[in-house]
């Protein structure tokens, strides 16, 4: 760890992160749970997901609209995110205020009562939230991809659940849920603000000790393999949409930092990404082609997405496999690696600038390594890839044969 971070344990086990940063007057803070969707069985898919609308309706000491008007009230955002394998409670505000986001993520994080009136009401929220991701094909292939990818197994899950699932939540489920899956000693509070640790430390004194320490015994099940799938669905939509891709790498595997720069090649946020040249600029066949790439703690996911007219998305999908032999076939020369080092590099300067963004990597990153890598270290990580590791990824990671394709198409 480096004194860039502090780093304090309290004896229920939650650790409290902390970066100062002076040239802001905002404080970033929030709870991060080792706690996700994957966590959940085939009966109570989304319970994760719904725990995290949940913990915004109520506590022994605060009803909803105090809940919801607490931070709004001095200008403050209190907001979460699911994930597969994380729960984030976090909140923005005037660095004047930590004290009252402190309190009042504790409250939520830990003690909602959930109302069964509540719990009824929210069932048609998240109802309406999972019609609003089915109306957009964009993120719904994306989702029922990660099904493709990982059937049968939480991981593919998604992450709303089922219509079916969601129904049959109670105040049980949830309590049933915490108590399985909650470890303090896998949970994190981050604070990156202007203010000193020690200010800090003064604040959370208050709230994170009275916390009452609880341990799980649970054991995440592995990903059992995988087999390449194809899958064609007809919808109602005028593109013919497209996710290409297979499995990626574990969060602890030394060469995930490769898989970024060759993903990011391929087809990162940049203009000039190989992808996008060959398929938009020189042809026209697609407005946006995207990759992604997750990594979890035993296995990790990535996949291509461009959507397309109809009648010319064999033509598109024909230029993207020659784009990957491509790079298959040819290491990149000293130059090329020379430039998309650069470029990531500066992407990660532009990133660091986002202060919230930031807070939130501090946590993951302390849950799944127990550190937090400066940025000079993970420069240096950057600068020892050769074109050899991005080649032998390219072959290993993108073979035609071992990748898997789900199609959306037009109805007729």
């Amino acid at each position: 760890m480096t004194k860039e971070f502090n780093v304090y344990q309290y004896p229920n086990g939650i650790t409290l992160l902390h970066k100062q940063v002076l040239s802001t007057r905002i404080a970033h803070c929030g709870y991060i749970f080792d706690v996700g969707s994957r966590d959940e069985d085939l009966k109570t898919q989304g319970l994760a997901h719904f725990w995290e609308h949940m913990a915004f309706k109520g506590t022994d000491k605060r009803k909803t609209f105090q809940i919801l008007s607490s931070l709004e009230q001095v200008g403050g955002d209190l907001n979460a995110y699911t994930t597969k394998e994380k729960i984030w409670f976090h909140a923005s505000l005037p660095f004047t205020y930590l004290e009252r986001a402190a309190d009042v993520l504790t409250d939520i994080s830990f003690n909602s009562i959930f109302p069964e009136k509540e719990i009824e009401k929210e069932k048609k929220v998240v109802l309406e939230e999972m019609h609003m991701y089915a109306d957009n094909p964009e993120d719904a292939i994306q989702d029922e991809f990660e099904t493709l990818i990982f059937p049968e197994h939480s991981l593919g899950y998604n992450i709303l659940g089922t219509e079916k699932t969601l129904q049959s939540f109670t105040q049980q489920n949830l309590k049933s849920f915490l108590k399985k899956n909650i470890d303090t000693s896998r949970v994190a509070f981050v604070v990156l603000s202007p203010q000193s640790f020690t200010e800090v430390k003064y604040i959370t004194d208050k709230y994170i000790p009275h916390v009452k320490a609880q341990h799980s015994a649970k054991v995440r099940e592995k990903n059992r393999g995988f087999k390449p799938a194809t899958l064609i669905k007809k919808i109602d939509a005028s593109q013919t949409h497209c996710v290409i891709g297979s499995l990626g790498l574990n969060i602890k595997e030394e060469r995930r930092l490769g898989l970024f720069l060759l993903s990011n090649l391929l087809a990162g946020p940049g203009m000039t990404s190989t992808l996008n040249m060959a398929m938009r600029e020189k042809k026209g066949y697609v407005y946006t082609i995207e990759s992604n790439f997750t990594s979890y703690i035993d296995t990790g996911v990535y996949s291509f997405y461009f959507a397309t007219e109809s009648k010319q998305f064999e033509k598109a999908l024909d230029v993207f496999h020659k784009e990957i032999a491509k790079v298959r076939e040819k290491k990149l020369s000293t130059v090329q690696l020379h430039r998309l080092k650069e470029q990531i590099k500066g992407q990660l300067i532009m990133a660091e600038e986002n202060n919230s963004n930031f807070m939130q990597m501090m946590g993951k990153s302390y849950l799944d390594f127990g550190k937090i890598d400066s940025f000079d270290h993970i420069i240096k990580k950057i600068d020892g890839i050769s074109a050899e590791v991005i080649n032998d990824l390219a072959n290993q990671l993108m073979n035609p044969a071992r990748m898997s394709k789900l199609i959306y198409e037009p109805e007729a």
